[in-house]
């Protein structure tokens, strides 16, 4: 009798502890085993940082700049300084001339146009043209002169000076009205000289001027000279 009852005892507590065993089984099954997906999902890239991406980087407007090259090479230089207001010069004002010839002599008052375009602070290209007329010579024939020369001139001077001498020597020829004989009325002219600026405004100087001048008209030469007054626009 007290082996049958120490048998049912036994009996019920195996009964008993078969239910919490099954859970701990199942908790420890291959099916109870959370996905590899999600395993992969929730890995922290912080335990590994090889494998973790780079970090996106954006500025303001969403990407960051581009850097600078450090060897980029500097922007090409001007020879015209900053000190030059203006590349070109655009002068006109009156003109006297005293010719003299072997066939006559006469004394022409006229318009002188000069224009420069300034290479640099000291040298510039220029190019002149001027047009006068006459006393009578020949019994009354009206004496016309047209002097056209182009060069080179030398600034001595820049914005920073009010006064702004300079020098000049052109090249050309020279027209001559009345004609002798039957002699040519243009010959080969050689202008030298100079002048000085006098700086009023920024785009507008007053000069004076004055030129020796030699020709070859009448199959001979001739040594003349001439000044000038005018203003001049600086563009």
């Amino acid at each position: 009798m007290k082996r049958f009852v120490l048998a049912a005892v036994l009996a019920l507590g195996i009964c008993a502890s078969l239910p919490a065993q099954q859970t701990s089984w199942l908790m420890f099954s291959p099916s109870a085993q959370p996905s590899t997906s999600s395993n992969s999902a929730s890995f922290d890239f912080a335990l590994v940082p090889e494998l973790a991406p780079p970090p996106a980087v954006f500025g303001f407007s969403g990407l960051s700049p581009k850097p600078a090259l450090p060897n980029a090479p500097a922007p090409p230089q001007s020879s015209y300084s900053s000190e030059m207001a203006y590349r070109w010069d655009l002068a006109v004002g009156y003109e006297f001339i005293h010719f003299d010839s072997a066939p006559f002599t006469a004394n022409l008052h006229g318009i002188h146009t000069d224009l420069t375009y300034n290479v640099n602070d000291w040298f510039g290209l220029e190019g002149s043209l001027i047009s006068a007329f006459g006393s009578d010579v020949f019994g009354g024939e009206m004496s016309k002169y047209v002097l056209y020369t182009v060069g080179g001139r030398i600034n001595g001077g820049t914005v920073r000076h009010r006064l702004a001498p300079w020098g000049h020597i052109l090249v050309g020829g020279a027209h001559l009205n009345p004609q002798v004989a039957r002699e040519s009325k243009n010959g080969f002219a050689l202008q030298l000289g100079g002048g000085a600026d006098w700086r009023f405004h920024e785009r507008l100087s007053f000069r004076g001027e004055a030129d020796y001048v030699r020709t070859q008209l009448y199959s001979s030469s001739q040594n003349n000279f001439q000044i000038g007054i005018g203003a001049v626009l600086h563009f």
